[in-house]
């Protein structure tokens, strides 16, 4: 006697859904590659090749929208990896941080991207001192400050928000050298 409890059915959808992650996690690395090039990219003063890898990188991450309710913890990462980039372009070329609903990324990701910045912002501040622009090195330090400032009332657990505080702390760390460097 042979059961029909519907096992083969779930074989189908339990495979659909392997294909899917398959797919999530190979434009994962695509689209991680896609973000750090465009911040090498940025920091190398080439703006238009940075924005050209976060258009492709937007791109792919549309299309992955739709499997973000069956894979949060993958997409927040990639959408993290985004938000810094986005955030850091921002910086450098509107000289504003952009909200999470502007970049269109969920609150969580965005938070941990905007942390994930401000090491970001450090090296543009180091930059710009290098090549003897302080008022420059001044606004990107600032900058730093005001996101750090902005988040510090966050607290939250580790399970509503996770690696905030790991990130907030290392934020802290990097403003506080950079000040050292700033004086």
């Amino acid at each position: 006697m042979a059961l029909h409890i519907g096992i083969n059915e779930i074989q189908e959808k339990l495979s659909e859904k392997e294909e899917q992650l398959d797919k999530v996690l190979t434009e994962n690395r695509q689209i991680v590659r896609m973000c750090s090039n465009a911040i090498k990219a940025m920091h190398a003063y080439d703006l238009k090749t940075a924005k050209k890898h976060l258009t492709e990188a937007g791109k792919c991450l549309k299309k992955l929208k739709p499997a973000a309710a069956q894979f949060p913890s993958q997409l927040n990462h990639i959408y993290q990896e985004y938000a810094e980039a986005q955030i850091v372009l921002s910086a450098i070329e509107s000289k504003k941080i952009p909200g999470y609903t502007e970049l269109d990324i969920p609150e969580i990701p965005y938070l941990l991207g905007l942390l994930d910045a401000v090491g970001e912002l450090k090296r543009e501040m180091y930059e710009s001192l290098r090549r003897g622009n302080k008022h420059e090195g001044e606004f990107y330090f600032k900058l730093m400050e005001e996101i750090y400032d902005e988040l510090l009332p966050l607290r939250f657990s580790n399970a509503v928000l996770p690696e905030f505080r790991k990130k907030q702390d290392n934020a802290r760390r990097q403003i506080e050298q950079a000040r050292g460097e700033l004086l």
